[in-house]
C-alpha cells in the first residue's frame, strides 16, 4: 500500500464529509462529485434514484461485464449532528494523532474513500473478474436506498459472486449481524375532562400500557433464543420515542410511539409484533374502550432490514478471509445492507475500516492505519479478480 494512495485516500475523505449529506437531505451533490471523479477515470455509473428524484444510489463496474465479480458496497448518507458537542466542524477533516476526524469519517465515508482510490488501479489492473462499486442513500434511516441496485444484478447487470459491505468492523470479517424493524404505534382515543375519565379515553394510558409490555417483552427475549456471537447474546425491543396529550386535565385524544425490534438471525419481526399485537387485542385496547367505543390502536411498519445469516464456506467469507490472512469471524448487532444482498441469493459479508464504537457519536473518527489497512485489503482483491 503506497503512501501516494494513502494521502489520495485522505483527500477523497476530506471531500466526502464536506458534503452535508444528512438522511433528511438529498444526497445529488454528493454522488454528482463521485460520478465526476469515476469518470475522470474511465469509469462509467448508472444511478438509481428514488421516486421523489432528490436522492440516488449509483453502480459502477470496473473490469469485464462477466458473472463471478465482487460488489463493494457502501453508503453516502450519514446521521445527524444537531446536539452534538463537536471540538470542531463536523464538515470539515481534521487530522491529529493518526486519527480522521468528522462526520461520515467511520460510518462510512472512510470505506467509500477507499474504494473511490482504488478506482484507477482497478481500472489499470488486469481483472478478469469485475468489481461493481455500489453507492447507496437513506441507508441510517430505512435501509432501502440499495434496493433497486441490488435488482439489477443478475437482470441487466452481471451477477456477482460475492459482496463486502464495509460497516466498520476494525477490518475484521463479520458473517452475521442482527435484523431491525421500526414501528410506530398510533393511539386514538377520546377527550374528556380528567376529572370525568369514564366519559372518555386516554391515549396516554392505553400508549403507556404497551410501551410497558414492550419492556417486559424485552425481558423476556433476554431469556432466550441466546447466541454468544452477538453483543447483547440475545435479541432486544426498545422505545425509542414518544409523544402526545395536549393538557394535563384533558384525557388525551392522541399518542404515538416509535419502537424497534433487533432480532437475532432466524428470530423473525413477525413474531416480535405478534407478541405485541396480542397484549394490543387482549389488554390495551379493552381498557381504552371501556367507556366508550371507537378509540383504537394500530401499528405499522415503517423499516424491516433483514438480517444476515452466517453461511460457514460462502463466497464471500471465503474471499474476505483471505484478503484480511485471518480465519477468525465476529457477529455485529447493528444492521447492513448486506442482510438484502443475502436475502436476494448474492452472498455477503461486512468487513470495513474504523470502530462502530466511533458511529454517530460527535468527534466521530476512524485511525488512520484502518483506511491503510482497507486500502491493503482491497489492493489484494485487485489481486485476486486478475487471477
Amino acid at each position: 500500500m503506497s503512501a501516494e494512495r494513502l494521502e489520495t485516500a485522505k483527500a477523497l475523505l476530506a471531500r466526502l464529509i464536506a458534503f452535508k449529506s444528512v438522511s433528511a437531505s438529498s444526497n445529488l451533490p454528493v454522488i454528482d462529485f463521485i460520478e465526476d471523479y469515476l469518470a475522470a477515470h474511465g469509469v462509467a455509473a448508472r444511478r438509481g434514484p428514488n421516486a421523489a428524484g432528490d436522492k440516488a444510489a449509483i453502480l459502477a463496474t470496473i473490469g469485464p461485464r462477466v458473472d463471478g465479480g465482487v460488489v463493494l458496497s457502501g453508503h453516502t448518507d450519514v446521521v445527524p449532528v444537531e446536539g452534538q458537542l463537536w471540538s470542531g466542524d463536523p464538515f470539515e477533516l481534521r487530522q491529529k494523532a493518526g486519527r480522521l476526524y468528522g462526520r461520515g469519517a467511520c460510518d462510512m465515508k472512510g470505506f467509500d474513500a477507499c474504494v473511490l482510490a482504488m478506482a484507477p488501479a482497478f481500472k489499470a489492473a488486469a481483472l478478469k473478474r469485475p468489481v461493481h462499486i455500489v453507492l447507496s442513500y437513506d441507508e441510517e434511516t430505512t435501509c432501502l436506498g440499495s434496493q433497486d441496485v441490488i435488482a439489477w444484478f443478475g437482470r441487466d447487470e452481471p451477477r456477482p459472486g460475492a459482496v463486502i459491505v464495509g460497516e466498520p468492523t476494525m477490518m475484521q470479517v463479520a458473517d452475521a449481524h442482527k435484523g431491525v424493524a421500526t414501528f410506530r404505534t398510533r393511539v386514538t382515543g377520546h377527550e374528556a375532562h380528567s376529572a370525568l375519565p369514564a366519559l372518555g379515553a386516554n391515549a396516554v394510558a392505553a400508549a403507556a400500557d404497551v410501551v410497558s409490555e414492550i419492556g417486559r417483552l424485552a425481558r423476556e427475549y433476554e431469556k432466550g433464543p441466546v447466541d454468544p456471537r452477538f453483543h447483547p447474546p440475545y435479541s432486544t425491543l426498545h422505545v425509542g420515542m414518544i409523544e402526545g396529550g395536549t393538557a394535563r386535565n384533558i384525557l388525551a385524544r392522541e399518542c404515538s410511539f416509535h419502537w424497534e425490534f433487533r432480532g437475532l438471525p432466524g428470530v423473525k419481526t413477525a413474531s416480535a409484533l405478534a407478541k405485541v399485537q396480542a397484549f394490543v387485542d387482549q389488554v390495551a385496547l379493552k381498557r381504552l374502550t371501556r367507556y366508550v367505543a371507537g378509540p383504537t390502536i394500530v401499528t405499522e411498519i415503517e423499516v424491516d432490514v433483514p438480517p444476515l445469516a452466517a453461511a460457514p464456506g460462502s463466497a464471500a467469507e471465503t474471499l474476505a478471509l483471505r484478503l484480511t490472512r485471518s480465519n477468525a469471524r465476529i457477529a455485529v448487532s447493528f444492521a447492513t445492507e448486506a442482510g438484502h444482498f443475502q436475502a436476494a441469493g448474492l452472498p455477503a459479508v461486512v468487513c470495513g475500516p474504523g470502530s462502530i464504537d466511533q458511529a454517530h457519536k460527535p468527534d466521530e473518527f476512524v485511525d488512520e492505519a484502518q483506511i491503510a489497512a482497507c486500502l491493503t485489503f482491497l489492493e489484494a482483491l485487485a489481486g485476486e479478480l486478475s487471477r
